[in-house]
């Protein structure tokens, strides 16, 4: 008898993720034969974890929180946006390879472009953060040529840092917060501050009106950032779309096919917003 495909989504703690459902989904709906579950891995053993799941003919795996470096080093191969990001969130296992991509900033990007109906290309475009999400959206968002992309951050020399890497592309420029000057078309939100229901230190007069305020937070209501941004004319959206689209690249990557996301982010949201739901708190889409 044939055996199905093994997948997994590795994190710790992973009980929370709506991985499974998402590619059961998927599965269903474009006729791949493949079983997905949750599997943790102890904080000092995702290598062992990772290598167990292969020796038992897994197939490919998504990494969470707080393994996304851990799986960028055990990677033989490293796909050129896994490499920009300097991290991974998805393997897939081929003989001997362990091929590492990273789906988070193509997800952001599909979400904006086609699920949003908002371009990038020639738009002026503020990131929020220099961490793992605002390093790992990079590429992707430079990929579709704003006009301009400025990395706001606490600290600036890791802001600088990041806009020098990426220097080759568009203009990218990096300041402190309270430095930011004009306004911009899409503000992108990849720091933390939702998740402890902050504003980050931003004015009021960064935001377009009609432009696109986006947090890679998302939850039952709106973040502060939203409301902020909502309250200054701008058009907010949260980041679950951005959680199914990376899965489906991530699909895609495994599978060779890229399933509709439409009817899965519908589900989704539907079941976020359903009344025995709301004592969950923001949390990231790359929190698979």
């Amino acid at each position: 008898m044939h055996k199905i495909d093994q997948y997994v989504v590795i994190g710790n703690p992973i009980a929370h993720s709506k991985s499974p459902e998402i590619h059961a989904q998927f599965a269903a709906q474009t006729g791949q034969q493949i079983e997905y579950q949750r599997l943790l891995a102890p904080l000092d053993g995702f290598a062992a974890t990772v290598q167990a799941f292969i020796a038992a003919g897994g197939k490919g795996a998504n990494v969470t929180v707080p393994f996304k470096l851990d799986a960028f080093a055990l990677a033989t191969r490293l796909t050129d946006r896994a490499q920009a990001a300097g991290a991974v969130n998805t393997l897939k296992f081929e003989g001997a390879a362990i091929i590492g991509d990273n789906t988070d900033g193509v997800g952001l990007v599909t979400d904006i472009v086609r699920n949003a109906g908002c371009p990038i290309a020639g738009k002026r475009v503020l990131l929020l953060g220099a961490g793992g999400a605002a390093r790992g959206a990079l590429l992707p968002l430079l990929q579709q040529q704003p006009s301009e992309l400025v990395i706001a951050n606490r600290t600036v020399p890791k802001a600088q840092q990041l806009a020098q890497q990426f220097a080759g592309h568009v203009m990218v420029g990096a300041c402190a917060f309270d430095a930011l000057a004009g306004r911009f078309d899409i503000v992108i939100n990849a720091t933390a501050a939702s998740l402890q229901a902050e504003l980050p230190p931003i004015r009021a007069d960064i935001f377009d009106a009609g432009g696109l305020a986006y947090d890679m937070m998302y939850g039952q209501s709106a973040t502060m950032f939203m409301e902020f941004a909502t309250r200054h004319g701008a058009l907010a959206r949260d980041g679950l779309g951005m959680l199914v689209e990376q899965a489906a690249e991530a699909f895609l990557f495994w599978r060779g096919v890229r399933p509709d996301t439409a009817p899965v982010y519908a589900a989704l949201r539907q079941a976020l917003n359903a009344p025995h739901e709301l004592t969950h708190r923001p949390v990231p889409p790359s929190n698979q």
